[in-house]
């Protein structure tokens, strides 16, 4: 039954993550139609993040009281509706308004099954939660083709929300039959199965003893939320920025989907790394990677420079999300893990949502695209060098099994 419910999450998490990132290769399609700005394009694609951050936090406290496979199918019910009320939008706040929206499904389903795949696979969790990323990062993959494949056919892009509506109300029903036949064979046993952790202890329903972890907290951000911050402005205007670049608009279109296709093995190999490497070293490594990746892409002037950055810059900041997710349930004390975990990635993400919002704003003032990246690539540099100092001063938060390199 584990396996089975794994498995419908790894499905329902193609659809979830679909709608996060659908919005991106619509940019020229929603400039197009609505005549808006880079600024205002850029705000829609920063509400998709803002959206997917929002309800973080509370859904930590809802998860003191309710069980997280019902969380998740709630999220599921979410997606198909906001992506129905996308899909009737005719204008620039509708659109606001549906991605939003399409962003608060996405983030209660995250903040609800990472730590449920967490409790599911608690010796794996790495290699559990790099497998459900995959999942999540075929959609990125399929995102570009199978958007503009839909507006070939259709010839509008509302479609494409139509049929993520109908893919998520199915993949959700589905979800609910495994979810019952679960509580049904757990019924048996005494206690709330909710209750349950596999250490064997218990799930606090005290939220605010999530907050004694802050610390961890703030260790998390500090490994994820700037390099995240700069990717979701990178990949967000991927397309505008390569053909600014003078690149053809399949060019262009093809390596945003290389570097969405990095994260593939990242996900899956990155998970099996982050559960096998010590943890904070692993994810430092790979923040100077993106890095480094960032500020060549900037200097990168054929196409065959910008397919060999797009497939590593790609790689290094997907393989940062497994690290990370597997980083804070191996550091949490267990009984707090779903709320701290929800207080971690709600504030991180609110963070890093805004890194298309920043790009759009920059360029329309007149900065370069490669500017911009390099700006932020000095901003993950910076912390880079406190983190690592910190780590090596052994003043940096590690799980109990991570094998710290002394100074």
């Amino acid at each position: 039954m584990t396996r089975r419910l794994f498995t419908t999450l790894c499905g329902l998490v193609f659809l979830v993550n679909m709608g996060r990132v659908a919005f991106a290769p619509l940019v020229p399609e929603f400039q197009q139609e609505l005549g808006i700005s880079a600024a205002a394009v850029g705000s829609v694609t920063s509400l998709v993040w803002i959206g997917t951050a929002a309800p973080r936090i509370p859904v930590g406290w809802v998860l003191t009281r309710v069980a997280r496979e019902r969380v998740v199918v709630a999220t599921g019910v979410a997606l198909a509706v906001a992506s129905a009320f996308t899909a009737t939008t005719d204008s620039l706040l509708g659109l606001q308004a549906g991605a939003f929206a399409v962003g608060l499904s996405t983030g209660g389903y995250f903040v609800a099954a990472i730590p449920l795949i967490g409790k599911l696979y608690p010796d794996a969790t790495g290699r559990a939660v790099g497998i459900h990323g995959t999942a999540s990062q075929v959609a990125s993959v399929l995102a570009p083709a199978l958007v503009l494949g839909v507006i070939a056919q259709a010839g509008d892009w509302r479609v494409v929300f139509g049929l993520l509506a109908v893919g998520a109300a199915v993949s959700t029903a589905s979800l609910v039959v495994v979810v019952r036949r679960r509580e049904d064979v757990r019924s048996d046993t005494s206690g709330d199965p909710n209750d349950a952790e596999p250490d064997g202890g218990v799930e606090s329903r005290n939220f605010r003893a999530a907050l004694s972890h802050w610390r961890i907290v703030l260790a998390g951000m500090s490994l994820v939320a700037v390099s995240g911050f700069a990717w979701q402005g990178v990949f967000n205007f991927y397309v505008s920025y390569l053909l600014s670049e003078g690149l053809t608009p399949a060019n262009a279109n093809f390596l945003l989907t290389v570097a969405f296709a990095a994260g593939v093995p990242a996900f899956w190999l990155g998970g099996r790394l982050a559960d096998r490497l010590p943890k904070v070293p692993y994810l430092l490594a790979l923040n100077a990677a993106f890095l480094v990746s960032l500020v060549a892409l900037t200097f990168a002037g054929s196409l065959a420079s910008f397919a060999v950055v797009s497939a590593l810059i790609g790689y290094a900041a997907h393989a940062l999300f497994p690290a990370v997710d597997t980083y804070m349930l191996s550091t949490l004390p267990a009984p707090d893990r779903a709320s701290a975990y929800a207080v971690f990635s709600g504030t991180a993400l609110l963070f890093e949502a805004n890194g298309s919002g920043v790009v759009g704003a920059l360029t329309d003032a007149g900065l370069a695209f490669d500017w911009v990246f390099r700006l932020f690539a000095a901003g993950v540099a910076l912390i880079l060098v406190v983190t690592g100092a910190l780590y090596l001063a052994g003043r940096f938060p590690t799980p109990p099994d991570d094998r710290r390199v002394q100074p």
